[in-house]
């Protein structure tokens, strides 16, 4: 069969099809998804990655201390040269041999050219030992750093996003009082107008609707905000920032002595200040150390050469001298100077060993702290669920009694309001929940993606307090 050529008009939809199916489409971001893009996008963490690359470099170093080293020196210019021999043995053919020889050579402003080859290998320096041990040290704290890097940028990150979920919450919260109370607006007027209810009515609806209005008006700008802030730390459009407030969350059972210990055994804050302990132990012993001696293997090899006019005629002088052996150093005396440095370097070393027990301190606080929110915290929530139950049915029963004339267009209001409050008092109090756990789970040193993988999970169980209360 002959092949059928596709008409203008047929190409063109077909091209547009393909052209949407291959374009990419904006899909909705969950928790992870946005920790994920933040990795890729937010400055400061991209400042700590910088930082973490040079751990290993600095490894590169502490290795290289006990490594050879060669070095290569030359020198040319101009010179003068006098040298004196006196009392020395000469022997030449058909001279013979005299004793008591002088000799003088004489070179100013000649030509000088000097060069020196030199290999040194150290075999013992209790310094360079102390220095390999900082370098590590600093290679360690480059880890640890860039692990708590991540661990702030998961809570940043929690942070931003319960954010802006709270507040979309209160706007759609909001949203549904300006509609309950435009709707009572409109029957108090009606009821107005037929004489069956007081001009007051219609204005404490109005008021009410004024007021709802400059409140929304309010918490656009705040959702704006989070947004920007949002959008800022991850780099993801509006559209795909699916910040929804927790429905519910999962009891956790773990009680607070775990918590401790795991703490105690895995705080990178901890782990930090310990490192800084190390660092400035090795700092202290290297000064030590700079008063001990060295040991070094050395070869070395060099000529100096000169040649010129002087005070005998022209003359020429090379000297090439070279060695194979070994070096001892041994420092004498600093005027006080080293004495200093390590009495300095001791206190320094003891200040941290202070830091570290205050960190310690602090770390099991704020575990004790973060537990009890936890603890509390689903109490709190199962309360308020209830509490929002009995506000639908309270809001219920005044509607009704409204209707049949026992309460009034206030006490709809008031209803309506309170039953408002008691919704986003527990969507709070679940945010608060999930940030308590977020916290624990960073004291305890868990890096920051499997902390938030724990808080989504702490989302989607349903065996929770407060999971059946009614929203």
């Amino acid at each position: 069969m002959p092949r059928q050529r596709l008409t203008a008009p047929a190409y063109a939809i077909l091209l547009a099809a393909s052209l949407l199916c291959a374009a990419p489409q904006a899909q909705a971001a969950d928790l992870a998804a946005a920790f994920a893009a933040a990795e890729q996008h937010d400055r400061s963490y991209a400042a700590e990655r910088a930082a973490h690359d040079t751990a290993q470099p600095r490894r590169d170093q502490a290795a290289a201390l006990w490594r050879p080293g060669v070095q290569f020196q030359a020198t040319a210019g101009l010179g003068s040269s006098e040298t004196d021999t006196r009392g020395a043995q000469f022997s030449a053919p058909g001279f013979g041999t005299s004793q008591g020889v002088d000799f003088s050579t004489s070179v100013t402003g000649g030509a000088s050219t000097r060069w020196a080859l030199q290999a040194s290998q150290p075999l013992y320096n209790p310094q360079r030992r102390a220095q390999q041990r900082q370098l590590n040290t600093a290679a360690e704290v480059a880890e640890r750093s860039w692990q708590v890097a991540g661990q702030q940028l998961a809570q940043r990150v929690a942070q931003a996003w319960f954010g802006l979920a709270l507040s979309r919450e209160s706007l759609a919260v909001l949203d549904a009082q300006l509609a309950a109370v435009q709707r009572i607006s409109q029957e108090a007027q009606d009821r107005y107008d037929l004489g069956d209810a007081p001009i007051t009515a219609t204005h404490e609806a109005r008021a009410r609707l004024a007021l709802l209005r400059a409140q929304r008006l309010a918490e656009q700008n705040d959702v704006a905000v989070k947004e920007r802030v949002l959008t800022d730390l991850t780099g993801l459009p509006v559209a795909a920032l699916e910040a929804q407030a927790p429905t519910h969350v999962a009891a956790d059972t773990t009680p607070l002595p775990a918590w401790q210990a795991e703490a105690e055994a895995h705080n990178l804050q901890l782990q930090l200040q310990q490192l800084a302990v190390d660092n400035a132990q090795a700092a202290a012993d290297r000064l030590r150390a700079a008063s001990s001696a060295s040991v070094d293997l050395v070869a070395q090899v060099g000529q100096d050469r000169i040649h010129g006019s002087g005070d005998y005629g022209s003359a020429r002088s090379n000297a090439t001298n070279a060695l194979v052996g070994v070096q001892l150093t041994v420092p004498l005396w600093t005027g006080g100077m080293q004495d200093a440095r390590e009495r300095e370097a001791i206190a320094l070393l003891e200040k941290e060993r202070a830091t570290l027990d205050a960190v310690r301190e602090q770390v099991a606080q704020n575990v004790h702290s973060a537990w009890l929110q936890l603890a509390t915290g689903a109490e709190r929530v199962r309360a308020l669920g209830e509490a929002l139950a009995a506000s639908n049915e309270r809001l219920a029963a005044t509607q009704l009694g409204q209707e049949v004339g026992d309460r009034t267009l206030l006490d709809v209001l008031s209803a309506e309001n309170d039953q408002a409050a008691a919704r986003l008092q527990l969507t709070q109090a679940r945010t608060d929940w999930l940030l308590a756990r977020l916290q624990l789970a960073t004291l305890s040193g868990r890096p920051g993606e499997a902390a938030l993988q724990a808080l989504s999970a702490a989302m989607t169980t349903t065996t929770n307090p407060g999971a059946k209360s009614a929203d």
